[in-house]
């Protein structure tokens, strides 16, 4: 049985059959961790879903920006973007089951995949959060979506503040917190403050502010726990890997709707025998 942790694939279902014939995947004996961001951009958002539906317990996915905006656009609490593929969901026979099912999914994962300590999510951590308070934190937000409020929550979803994570925080700006780091955090104060404007590689962060993961004193990096994550393309593509890798993190996004790659990371017993497996994908979008 093997485990792939996959990244940002954002409706590019073409690249991401590829990608599984060449590890010859099987769903009854391999599982996929898959990082978020599973629909918008790329070309054949609904195909994705039901790919990852399908699979069952064999497709582990987590909840991406994207992912929830798609949810947004469906309740109308939000206008579709200029260059949104999600269309082909939204207007599917079967609209209500993918959307119910993409609802379910979480935000974070933390298995142990042969014997290593895995935190996945789909942008980052904020440096005060530990993995097992990360974990429950995301589990508060999977709870509200998969009840019978979650189009309520939203409704309030969406905005920049809080900035900042406060144990004290509660009901709406509690959640918003928790879901602005796990989907859309790059950068960060020392002191955990967000800021999502800038987007592009780590010579570009705004002045006070740090990529999350060199954040000093991050909980997560003194404990025994490797970090995966998608979300930032720009990162993946300029970063040499071997830089992460040292610090026990994998940004596994590397611009598939770009013209990049899908990228797949097979866990292995030794950390130094990790298998990077990357296809070559069709650019569905142009950089802005």
């Amino acid at each position: 049985m093997a485990h792939y942790l996959i990244g940002d694939v954002q409706g590019c279902d073409a690249a991401l059959g590829r990608l599984l014939d060449t590890i010859d995947f099987s769903a009854s004996r391999d599982t996929l961790w898959l990082l978020g961001d599973l629909v918008n951009r790329g070309p054949s958002s609904a195909a994705v879903l039901r790919r990852l539906r399908g699979y069952a317990g064999a497709a582990r996915c987590l909840l991406g920006n994207h992912d929830l905006h798609l949810l947004a656009v469906s309740l109308g609490v939000r206008r579709a973007h200029r260059g949104d593929t999600v269309d082909d969901v939204l207007e599917a026979p079967d609209r209500e089951a993918l959307l119910d099912w993409v609802r379910r999914q979480p935000l974070a994962l933390g298995p142990n995949l042969e014997g290593h300590d895995f935190l996945m999510v789909h942008a980052g951590v904020l440096p005060q959060w530990s993995t097992a308070q990360t974990l429950a934190l995301a589990a508060e937000v999977q709870e509200v979506l998969a009840g019978p409020d979650w189009r309520d929550f939203i409704q309030q979803m969406y905005g920049n503040e809080p900035a900042a994570w406060r144990d004290d925080l509660r009901g709406d700006d509690r959640l918003r917190v928790i879901v602005n780091a796990l989907t859309r955090l790059r950068f960060c104060t020392p002191e955990g403050a967000m800021e999502f404007n800038a987007k592009e590689g780590l010579d570009t962060a705004p002045p006070g502010y740090l990529p999350w993961f060199e954040v000093p004193g991050r909980r997560t990096a003194g404990e025994d726990v490797t970090i995966a994550f998608g979300h930032w393309s720009t990162l993946g593509l300029a970063e040499p890997q071997n830089v992460l890798r040292r610090a026990r993190l994998w940004a596994l996004d590397s611009g598939c709707i770009w013209g990049g790659q899908l990228s797949a990371l097979r866990v292995m017993p030794e950390a130094a025998a990790h298998v990077l497996v990357q296809e070559d994908c069709e650019a569905a979008r142009k950089p802005f």
